[in-house]
C-alpha cells in the first residue's frame, strides 16, 4: 500500500511561520511523525512539498496513478487552485484534504477549500495530528 502526502506553499516553513497558528514543530518533525505512523500501519508513504502549483500538479499526474490514497495540504492554493483540484479529481483513489489550522477561525478567504469537492473529506484545525488521522482513514478505507 502506497500513500502520497503532498504539502504546498509555506508548509516547509513550519516552526518558523506563525507558530501561534501552525505550532512550533518544523517540517522535518512533521515528516518524521508521518513516517512513524506509516511504519506502524505497515504502509509506504511518499512525502512531497513544493511552493509551486505546477510542481504539485506534475507530482500528482506522475505519482498519483500508482498511489492507493492521497493526503493533500495545498496551503493557500487550497482556496483557489482549480488546477490542483482537477488533477486530484482525475485520480480515482481515496483522498483527504488536511489543514493544520482551523480555516473557519481565520480570514474569510480561507474558509473555502476547493479540493474538498473531490476529496473523501477533510481534517481541519487539529494541527499535525491531522496527517496521522488522515493516514489511518486511508489505511482503513483501502483494506476494506
Amino acid at each position: 500500500m502506497k500513500f502520497l502526502v503532498i504539502n504546498g506553499p509555506n508548509i516547509n516553513m513550519l516552526g518558523k511561520r506563525e507558530p501561534s497558528i501552525y505550532g512550533k514543530q518544523d517540517y522535518d518533525e512533521l515528516c518524521k511523525l508521518i513516517e512513524q505512523k506509516a511504519k506502524e500501519l505497515g504502509v509506504e508513504v511518499r512525502l512531497f512539498q513544493s511552493n509551486s502549483e505546477g510542481e504539485i500538479i506534475d507530482f500528482l499526474q506522475k505519482e498519483g496513478i500508482s498511489a492507493d490514497g492521497i493526503i493533500i495540504n495545498a496551503g493557500a492554493l487550497s482556496h483557489y487552485s482549480y488546477a490542483i483540484r482537477d488533477a486530484l479529481q482525475m485520480l480515482k483513489v481515496p483522498k483527504v484534504s488536511v489543514h493544520i489550522s482551523n480555516i473557519y477561525k481565520r480570514e474569510t478567504f480561507r474558509h473555502k477549500d476547493v479540493n474538498m469537492e473531490v476529496c473523501d473529506g477533510g481534517i481541519i484545525g487539529l494541527g499535525l495530528d491531522g496527517y496521522t488521522l488522515a493516514l489511518q482513514y486511508l489505511y482503513r478505507r483501502v483494506i476494506r
